[in-house]
């Protein structure tokens, strides 16, 4: 006589697009050490059934990640991580025009029922404080008009860091814009546990 015992059913694999520009894509660097795959294994290390898309392209701004944010979704993505704004800040786009296109690729996002964590670029002064401000605060704002997750900024994994005496230099690339594998690292390291939120919001 046999019994029939109930086994677990395996949680579907989770799909996560990172939506961005030369910072995702992994500008500079060999494939192993970018940002998408660092992030993978970060995330594999700790068992989590996940597959991260590296949907960035150097060079690409806000308005051009809302030409991309259609076929970016596709049907299996089930979260996506948009860090977008970099490039805009680097050309003095309008911050109003930056904050349209980022509430357009959220519109879509929220469409598809596809879970986000925001992650912000901080702007210096260089077109002063007004330009600065409006452009850090559309990140924060956003996110709470949108109710996604939020980190305000890419490069906050090495920030602590070099404010406790360590050089920048050792976290970036010559042209000092782009991070090189340790800056990656220490972004990952800060940025992987907001992912693993944004998994937790997949599974609700």
């Amino acid at each position: 006589m046999f019994s029939l015992v109930t086994l677990p059913v395996a949680a579907d694999e989770i799909t996560i697009a990172a939506l961005g520009d030369s910072l995702t894509a992994g500008y500079g660097l060999v494939s192993d050490e970018g940002f998408v795959p660092q992030l993978q294994a970060w995330l594999d290390a700790r068992d989590h059934d996940v597959r991260v898309i590296n949907a960035g392209v150097s060079g690409d701004t806000t308005a051009g990640g809302l030409a991309r944010a259609t076929w970016t979704l596709t049907p299996e993505v089930d979260a996506m991580i948009l860090a977008l704004g970099g490039n805009d800040f680097l050309r003095g786009i309008d911050p109003a025009v930056s904050r349209a296109n980022l509430a357009g690729i959220l519109e879509e996002a929220a469409a598809a029922e596809v879970a986000v964590l925001l992650v912000g670029i901080v702007s210096s002064g260089n077109y002063g404080p007004e330009y600065r401000d409006a452009f850090n605060a559309m990140y924060p704002d956003l996110a709470n008009e949108y109710g996604t997750l939020l980190d305000p900024d890419f490069f906050n994994g090495f920030r602590e860091v070099v404010a406790e005496g360590a050089l920048l230099s050792d976290f970036m690339l010559r042209d000092g814009i782009h991070p090189n594998a340790a800056g990656v690292a220490l972004i990952v390291e800060t940025l992987g546990p907001q992912v693993e939120a944004l998994l937790e919001r997949v599974a609700e």
